[in-house]
């Protein structure tokens, strides 16, 4: 799946608050801060007893428990989150995977604040899955570099 996110403002990284400072160290910063900061929250909002506990609605920072390589250019900043890189991930995906046509998810990706400068924290993007199938899914290319 591929989602797509947009600031608002296009001069978002010269407003000069807690968000836009941190956004720009993230953009700027190491694999390492990067992971150290890029969260994800998950809601089913709609699914069995079973998959709500297994996907939780706890904050993950995905770059701990994942693979997630960063891409950066000219005027994108590019997250690839391998699910396929943590076994735990793989078996709540599998056993998500003949029930997604019943499940609607939403999943909100913020960066962590570690320090009391860098509140409030901020979201990036939303995205609500809602009844997806995942019958015949298409493979996004790989990056040509």
């Amino acid at each position: 799946m591929v989602f797509y996110f947009q600031p608002d403002s296009p001069t978002l990284l010269d407003e000069n608050s807690p968000f836009s400072d941190l956004l720009a160290d993230f953009l700027d910063g190491d694999d390492a801060f990067r992971n150290s900061r890029f969260k994800l929250i998950p809601t089913v909002v709609e699914g069995t007893f079973i998959v709500k506990q297994a996907v939780g609605s706890v904050p993950t920072l995905l770059g701990n428990k994942l693979s997630c390589p960063y891409h950066r250019g000219p005027n994108y900043f590019e997250v690839d989150i391998d699910i396929s890189s943590n076994s735990v991930a793989n078996t709540v995906v599998g056993m998500v995977k003949g029930v997604t046509k019943v499940l609607v998810v939403d999943l909100a990706f913020l960066l962590e604040s570690q320090s009391e400068e860098e509140l409030p924290e901020a979201i990036l993007g939303t995205v609500r899955l809602q009844n997806v199938s995942l019958d015949n899914p298409l493979r996004v290319p790989a990056l040509q570099t």
